[in-house]
């Protein structure tokens, strides 16, 4: 890799403030804000609106979409156009 041209790539904390839960991992995201972390140290913490933690996909909570049906049900609410 080229010198000078790259982010600088360290450790950041990312918290998930709907979950309060924060992670430790390595990115080129940068912040004002600082958190002291479990090992002493201190890193600049990035707040994210969802993680794995909070995200209804990994939760389980995840609504199953009707696929099947759907068309039926606005045919039926608003008519079918028969020729066009």
């Amino acid at each position: 890799m080229r010198k000078g041209i790259h982010p600088e790539y360290r450790p950041v904390v990312f918290r998930d403030r709907a979950a309060d839960y924060a992670f430790l991992t390595r990115s080129t995201m940068t912040s004002e804000r600082t958190i002291e972390w479990e090992d002493g140290q201190t890193y600049p913490v990035v707040d994210v609106e969802i993680s794995n933690v909070s995200h209804p996909f990994y939760t389980g909570t995840a609504r199953v979409l009707d696929t099947a049906g759907r068309v039926e049900r606005f045919e039926r609410r608003y008519g079918r156009r028969d020729g066009a």
